[in-house]
C-alpha cells in the first residue's frame, strides 16, 4: 500500500518507445491517450499492469504502452487474461478487444469471463466494421450496412453491446465515444476501481473502411441532443440547453422536454448505477437514436464477489480441512505395497 501511495506518474511515463501505426485519424490514437492519463491517476505501479489484447486494429495496443503486455490470438483474450489474472490477482489486468474480436470468434470466452466475474477490465472498441481485414462487417455493424462481405448490405441483426453484457450477468458496463477524453478518462478510471469485470464500450471510429458511422449521436453539432451523459445519483437530463430529460412511463423510457405539461426536473428519473436489478440499466444500454439519446457513462457498476477471490478462498477452505499438508503425505496417504 505504501507503494501505491508513493507512486506519482504522468500520461507519459505509459507511453513507449514503440512508433504508434493506426491510420491518421483512427479513433484508437484519443483511446490510447485516455488510457495513459487514466492510468497515470490510479496511482498502481507500473509493473502491476498488465494490457492483453487479441487480434485486430485494437489489439496492437500493448505495443504502445510501457507496461507489462501480451498480443494473443484470434478472440482468446479474454481466456488469457482471465489466466493472468487468476495466477497473479495483485496484477491490473485490462483486456483491449474490437468489435469483431470480442463478439464473434471470441463470444464465448467473453460472456462468460463477464459471467463469472473476474476483475479484468474490457476495452471493446466498436466501429461496427472489421478494420484490419479490410472492411468486412462485423457483429456489430447495422442491419442493410454495405460492406466488402455484403455488397447488397447485411440481412443480420447486430449485436447490442451493453444488452450482451448486461445479459451474461454484468455487473459493469459503461461507454464512451473515442474523442471525449475527458468522460473516458474518468470511465476508465471507475473501471479500474470496480471489482469485477468491467466492460466499456468505445464508439470508435475507422477513418478508412466506415469513417463517421457514429457521426449521428457524436458529432459536435448534434450530439447535445443525441446523448445522455449518465451520473450516479443525478438527474437523467439532456439536450443543449439542457431541456431535455428522461422518465418512466410503465415499463417503458420516454423523452420529455422540461416545462412541458408541468414537467420539472424533479419529475425526471436519477441515475442509480449500483441498482442490483439490472431493469433500468438494461434499458438504458439499450437506448438508440432517433427514438432515444444514446446513454454515455457508468450505466451500471454493481460489487460483487471475484471469481479470482473465490477460488482463492476455495483453494484455503480445501487446504484447511485436507490431511495432504505435504508430498509425502500425498505419496504415503493411500494404499502401499513394499515391493520385494
Amino acid at each position: 500500500m505504501e507503494d501505491i501511495i508513493a507512486t506519482k506518474y504522468t500520461a507519459r511515463d505509459f507511453k513507449s518507445d514503440q512508433e504508434v501505426r493506426w491510420c491518421p485519424g483512427c479513433g484508437d490514437h484519443a483511446v490510447l491517450n485516455a488510457v495513459q492519463r487514466a492510468l497515470a491517476e490510479l496511482g498502481i505501479p507500473k509493473e502491476k499492469f498488465a494490457f492483453i489484447s487479441g487480434i485486430g486494429c485494437s489489439s496492437r495496443f500493448p505495443y504502445y504502452m510501457d507496461t507489462y503486455g501480451f498480443h494473443s490470438i484470434h478472440g482468446r483474450a479474454s481466456a488469457i487474461a482471465t489466466g493472468v489474472k487468476t495466477a497473479n490477482p495483485d496484477l491490473s489486468v485490462w483486456q483491449i478487444t474490437g468489435d469483431g474480436d470480442a463478439l464473434a470468434i471470441g463470444g464465448n470466452h467473453f460472456i462468460h469471463a463477464i459471467r463469472r466475474n473476474i476483475d479484468i477490465n474490457i476495452l471493446l472498441f466498436n466501429n461496427q466494421i472489421y478494420g484490419l481485414t479490410k472492411g468486412q462487417y462485423s457483429p456489430t455493424s447495422g442491419k442493410g450496412l454495405v460492406t466488402k462481405t455484403s455488397p447488397f448490405g447485411t440481412v443480420e441483426e447486430p449485436f447490442s453491446v451493453g444488452e450482451l453484457v448486461i445479459g451474461a450477468r454484468g455487473r459493469f458496463f459503461a461507454r464512451t465515444v473515442d474523442a471525449n477524453l475527458a468522460l473516458s478518462t474518468q470511465i476508465y478510471i471507475e473501471a479500474a476501481k470496480h471489482k469485477g469485470t468491467s466492460v466499456v464500450e468505445v464508439l470508435q471510429n475507422c477513418v478508412i473502411f466506415n469513417d463517421a458511422i457514429h457521426d449521428i449521436v457524436t458529432a459536435k453539432d448534434v450530439r447535445d441532443d443525441r446523448t445522455v451523459i449518465l451520473e450516479h445519483g443525478k438527474p437523467m437530463i439532456f439536450g443543449k440547453s439542457k431541456e431535455k430529460g428522461l422518465i418512466l412511463e410503465g415499463l417503458k423510457l420516454k423523452v420529455v422536454n422540461l416545462g412541458e405539461k408541468g414537467i420539472t426536473e424533479a419529475n425526471l428519473l436519477v441515475h442509480d448505477a449500483y441498482e442490483s436489478n439490472p431493469g433500468i440499466h438494461y434499458m438504458l444500454a439499450n437506448m438508440a437514436y432517433p427514438e432515444y439519446p444514446v446513454a454515455l457513462g457508468v450505466i451500471r457498476s454493481v460489487p460483487g464477489i471475484t471469481y479470482e477471490t473465490a477460488v482463492a478462498e476455495q483453494i484455503e477452505a480445501v487446504k484447511s480441512k485436507s490431511k495432504v499438508k505435504c508430498m509425502d503425505d500425498l505419496l504415503m496417504g493411500g494404499s502401499t505395497w513394499l515391493v520385494q
